[in-house]
């Protein structure tokens, strides 16, 4: 299971203020300790909005950077501040995201070609996102076979049903999942597949239950990745449990803390 951190996000009022300040200290602390709750990757969001988007994010990138070399994940919809942000990486890099948009697509595998970068792709078009799990699929297969005619092999996307809040849609999350095993089928060796967890629960009570339930159920399913809150340790242990009992991983008595 890859685990992408959530954290450095400027839409975070302290990460904010660090990327305002040119903090650098608190940003490397930062990052540095989602990489001890377990990321594999980081994702880098300099926030919405900024007339300095492209200075932002190659700072923010230099930055995290200078402390590890783990892949890091650019999430951000501005073309300018995405490049700024592969300009400056030489680390392993993703890129999120596209959409299904032709005007997106034109735009952004060139780019993922052009930097040598994966890719997430997200199930959304000039539409909005699709209602059942049938017609996300058909737009992840679009968006595979646009990415093949840029000279990305499938091994370097991840497809997104893109997850609903389920206080406001809750007829989605099954939807959702059918849609991961649907992605599954579309190549082999299967695509990849991602989600941005924390969206299942925006508006619940209790967030940590909900995103930790909808975890293992969406990786019975196969999930491959999510976008998530390391920090939350019982949502990882979810996680490394859910890893067990896919035979992912080893079992061991100490599995939680190894």
């Amino acid at each position: 299971m890859i685990v992408i951190s959530e954290r450095i996000n400027g839409l975070f009022i302290s990460v904010g203020r660090a990327i305002d300040g040119r903090d650098a200290k608190f940003i490397q602390e930062h990052a540095l300790k989602q990489v001890a709750c377990g990321s594999t990757i980081l994702d880098i969001n300099v926030g919405p909005g900024r007339e300095d988007g492209p200075a932002a994010m190659d700072w923010l990138v230099r930055t995290v950077q200078e402390v590890t070399d783990l892949p890091l994940c650019l999430d951000t919809p501005g073309a300018k501040t995405m490049t700024a942000g592969l300009k400056a990486c030489h680390n392993k890099v993703v890129m999120n995201s596209t959409t299904a948009e032709k005007k997106r697509m034109e735009l952004f595998f060139p780019l993922a070609r052009e930097y040598n970068a994966d890719i997430i792709c997200l199930t959304l078009d000039e539409r909005g996102i699709p209602n059942d799990a049938e017609s996300r699929a058909e737009m992840a297969m679009l968006m595979i076979t646009t990415a093949m005619e840029n000279e990305i092999m499938p091994e370097r996307l991840f497809l997104d049903p893109l997850i609903l809040p389920t206080k406001a849609a809750q007829d989605q999350g099954g939807k959702v999942i059918k849609a991961i095993e649907l992605f599954q089928q579309l190549n082999d060796p299967a695509p990849r597949t991602v989600v941005g967890l924390s969206n299942v629960s925006n508006g619940a009570k209790d967030r940590s239950l909900v995103n930790r339930t909808y975890l293992a159920m969406l990786m019975g399913a196969g999930l491959s990745a999510a976008i998530l809150d390391p920090e939350d340790a019982q949502l990882m242990e979810t996680m490394k449990t859910a890893q067990i009992l896919r035979n992912e991983k080893l079992y061991c008595d100490d599995y939680l803390r190894a």
